[in-house]
């Protein structure tokens, strides 16, 4: 099963440096029932990139509580065991929660299929929507459209070998 794991710069180096995604639970995004209701599609490229998209809007989070971060969010995608992805299906009904799933372990770095990551001119939108997601969250209008303006900067993808280039 491939699982979407949100990160920032500096969690990739600490990820790199350690040769490991963890400390568990990891929280991650996959193709969950509940997103396969929710996005109405039987398309798995189409609904992996949904859970992309999940992961990528928890990375928008983690740099709201990381405000030394470098602006641009992170996303790995690891290629997992089904058995090693749990999820709760009765969570999974919220709309804030949808794909979300948990890694009972750490997952080693050689299991990554790819990084996900803004270009460097995304580093202003994401910077204002780390700042305004808060707000965004709690129903302000105008902080969700400057959330949105973030996710409107779709992210690179890059081969886990490029991994030092990223972080050095």
């Amino acid at each position: 099963m491939r699982v979407y794991i949100p990160t920032t710069l500096p969690g990739l180096a600490e990820a790199y440096k350690a040769g490991e995604l963890g400390p568990e639970p990891l929280g991650a995004y996959a193709v969950t029932p509940s997103l396969r209701e929710w996005y109405v599609s039987d398309d798995i490229e189409e609904l992996e990139y949904a859970a992309l998209t999940r992961a990528a809007q928890a990375s928008l989070r983690l740099l709201a509580a990381h405000p030394e971060a470098p602006r641009r969010r992170v996303v790995l995608a690891i290629d997992v065991a089904d058995t090693a992805v749990g999820f709760d299906p009765d969570r999974g009904l919220d709309p804030a929660t949808l794909g979300e799933v948990r890694l009972a372990h750490t997952v080693p770095l050689g299991k990554a299929a790819a990084v996900h990551l803004d270009a460097d001119d995304a580093d202003a939108d994401v910077a204002a929507a780390a700042q305004a997601v808060g707000a965004a969250d709690a129903g302000d209008d105008d902080a969700q459209f400057t959330v949105d303006g973030a996710e409107d900067h779709e992210l690179l993808w890059y081969a886990t070998q490029e991994i030092p280039h990223l972080i050095g």
